[in-house]
């Protein structure tokens, strides 16, 4: 398996997936079409050589991760060669996979660690990381700063200053509690699911998260208290 794969009739990463990708089938005889089946169990196809089962987890999930990555590294070319890798890595791991986790859980960790090394690797030739407010957000596909016509202009330049601002200081905060933020607030991930990836007890992920939204909020709190919400 190598990076030719994600382009032979499995959805592509810097596109629509193609109009042949169907929606993952369960051919099983044993396995009641109509019935749910979840994304681990779709995962336990995959290590079988399922490659339809393959295809189906990266149309799934391809937004939320090229999201993630965006939040993580704000570079949208650089955020889809990670959530590609990603990907890759998940198919290079199919052999040893087990269920030990939810298969999101699973993902979300491989995701991180990938973020975490790019960003110590690449943290001194990172001019990129400068935040463009009117750059289409690569999960919504919309752009941050359109006018909004219920704001006034002085409103309008305010809500680019505190968006400019959030992204900020959420980018500086420490690594753990930057993506615990990211997955809480952006992805939204609850404490269990954030403690997973984390490897962190749920008591330790909402005292990891209360840190860091309290540093939000002291070095926000010009924009929070005459914002229309919360941080």
């Amino acid at each position: 398996m190598d990076r030719a794969l994600l382009g032979c009739g499995l959805p592509s990463l810097s596109g629509a997936p193609p109009s042949s990708s169907a929606p993952i089938t369960m051919a099983n005889s044993a396995v009641n079409t109509e019935a749910a089946v979840s994304d681990v169990d779709v995962m336990l196809r995959v290590k079988t050589g399922d490659e339809s089962a393959y295809a189906y987890l990266v149309q799934k999930y391809r937004r939320p991760m090229v999201g993630f990555m965006y939040r993580m590294c704000h570079n949208p070319s650089t955020a889809e060669e990670l959530a590609q890798e990603v990907f890759l890595r998940v198919y290079r791991s199919r052999t040893s996979y087990e269920p030990s986790a939810k298969f999101t859980t699973w993902l979300y960790r491989i995701a991180t660690n990938l973020a975490v090394n790019h960003a110590r690797d690449t943290r001194h030739e990172r001019p990129e990381n400068t935040v463009r407010l009117d750059e289409p957000d690569h999960e919504t596909g919309t752009t941050p700063d359109l006018a909004d016509e219920s704001l006034s202009a002085e409103e309008q330049i305010l809500k680019r200053e505190r968006l400019a601002a959030i992204r900020s200081k959420v980018n500086a905060l420490p690594e753990r509690q930057r993506v615990a933020v990211i997955m809480h607030k952006y992805q939204q991930m609850d404490y269990r699911q954030i403690a997973g990836v984390l490897k962190l007890s749920e008591s330790a992920t909402k005292s990891l998260l209360f840190r860091a939204y309290e540093t939000l909020r002291e070095q926000l709190k010009e924009f929070v208290s005459g914002s229309r919400g919360k941080l």
